[in-house]
């Protein structure tokens, strides 16, 4: 599909593109790019790559050839006034384009090779099919919606819509094993069906959004072969995955990582796509900054990496990776806090187990940390005084041991009314139990004192607790 502009394509020529073939050999002519370069690319997770580079002649034309086949996808041809035109490559790697600068894809000619020939196509069909529903959308805009005219001008635009089905239903049909058809077929999301509702039910519409919800989650991706690595070289493959995981599925960590897990199984028979997806999907959960997602990520640590099925990665990534899955283990959310027996600021002693309360805020924090000195005092004066009286408590861990410089900063903030806390001879390993790599760290415990909250700054605890309490009040 044409497309216009300027656009920064990732110039890195990357290894493994190209297969082992009896190579590729492509005849580019575009009148009007005389002595110039042309870039063949492709697309990869939301990126477009480099993959060769020819000269144009004084005809205009540029061979692009190697020695290898290049893998199947979807390339684009780079032009040097920073338009480019999109053409479809699987096995026949030996034909010819010609077009010009008037109308890239409408003047187009492809011969020697079927499926790139059936994908320009469909190409310049969906082109005049757009032009058409524009159109249509123009007048639409300049009437009343709720006019006669309007009416009619919707009814084109589904009749047009219906063509382009019939024409995707045409091409799936009469060329099943073509490349074109597998592509249109995963660009195609399921058609949501009719679901109905018994009579008398209490909460019609609450039942019918249950259902439609189940039936997206169920069957986003049956058109979607995930064993076919081609389609990775495609610029929806990842949006599809991205809006599947952003906008289709609850963002709790279970169901994130059982619904990766379930697309990464079905993948195992491709080697390459079973890579692709286990790193997408780990390095989605660990760089999520949804709390509670590190669940997501452990799971799939262990399931993939660490039981030796990434057979790609390191020995020091994977030891990296088990000792940052040990740590984080026991601070994820739903388990029980490890206890601490630690010694007061009076000389006493206190147990976070034994601190009765509906919610236990802990923070550890060092005074001389900027963070803390902004964070703690807003912590004090927005949350615990708020909602002392409702059943909060915090269990603040000084986590050095210079009692002079803690007991200053306790004064200077007037935050007497806490349990202050610290470990001068280290003994309770709480560094290791509540993985403390920076100051201020904070977890919420419910009266249970199981984590149900961590890393949530003061002025976010407030929505946070009035949540939590709603299931004691």
């Amino acid at each position: 599909m044409i497309k216009t502009g300027c656009f920064l394509i990732c110039l890195i020529m990357t290894l493994g593109l190209k297969a082992s073939d009896d190579g590729y050999n492509i005849s580019v002519t575009v009148n009007g790019i005389k002595n110039q370069d042309i870039i063949l690319g492709y697309y990869y997770n939301k990126q477009m790559y480099v993959s060769d580079t020819a000269t144009t002649n004084s005809a205009g034309t540029a061979i692009f050839s190697g020695e290898e086949s290049l893998k199947g996808g979807l390339y684009l041809f780079y032009l040097p006034n920073g338009r480019y035109f999109d053409v479809l490559i699987d096995k026949e790697q030996k034909f010819s384009i010609r077009t010009d600068t008037l109308d890239l894809v409408g003047n187009m000619s492809i011969s020697g090779a079927k499926d790139p020939s059936l994908f320009l196509s469909y190409q310049k069909f969906i082109s005049e099919r757009q032009k058409e529903s524009s159109a249509y959308r123009e007048k639409l805009q300049a009437v009343e919606s709720d006019s006669e005219e309007a009416k009619e001008l919707r009814a084109e635009l589904t009749k047009i819509n219906q063509k382009v089905e019939e024409y995707w239903e045409n091409i799936t049909t009469n060329h099943p094993e073509s490349f074109t058809a597998t592509f249109i077929k995963s660009m195609q999301e399921p058609s949501m069906p009719e679901f109905n509702i018994p009579d008398g039910v209490s909460n019609p519409d609450s039942l019918l959004q249950i259902k439609r919800y189940r039936h997206f989650r169920d069957h986003y991706f049956d058109n979607i072969d995930f064993t076919d690595e081609r389609l990775l070289r495609t610029p929806f493959f990842v949006q599809r995955l991205e809006n599947y995981f952003d906008r289709g599925i609850i963002q709790i960590p279970d169901t994130i990582a059982d619904a990766s897990i379930r697309i990464i199984e079905k993948s195992r028979d491709n080697a390459t796509m079973f890579r692709f997806l286990v790193q997408y999907f780990f390095n989605r959960a660990n760089e999520s900054n949804i709390m509670g997602m590190d669940a997501a990520m452990v799971a799939l640590a262990e399931k993939y990496y660490l039981s030796g099925d990434a057979t790609w990665a390191s020995e020091q990534f994977l030891m990296n990776l088990q000792e940052r899955v040990t740590a984080i283990k026991p601070t994820l959310i739903g388990k029980t806090a490890q206890d601490l027996r630690m010694q007061t600021i009076d000389g006493g002693t206190a147990r976070l187990h034994a601190v009765d309360a509906k919610i236990t805020i802990i923070v550890f924090y060092e005074p001389s940390c900027g963070h803390c000195k902004k964070e703690l005092p807003k912590l004090y004066k927005d949350v615990f005084l708020p909602y002392r009286d409702r059943g909060v408590e915090v269990f603040a861990v000084y986590s050095l041991d210079d009692m002079q410089e803690w007991n200053e900063f306790v004064d200077e903030h007037g935050l007497h009314e806490w349990i202050n806390v610290f470990d001068p001879f280290h003994q309770t390993r709480f560094r290791q139990f509540y993985d403390i790599r920076s100051t201020p760290m904070l977890y919420v415990l419910d009266r249970d004192k199981k984590i149900a909250g961590k890393r949530i700054d003061a002025g976010q605890l407030p929505g946070f607790i009035e949540h939590l309490l709603r299931n004691y009040d």
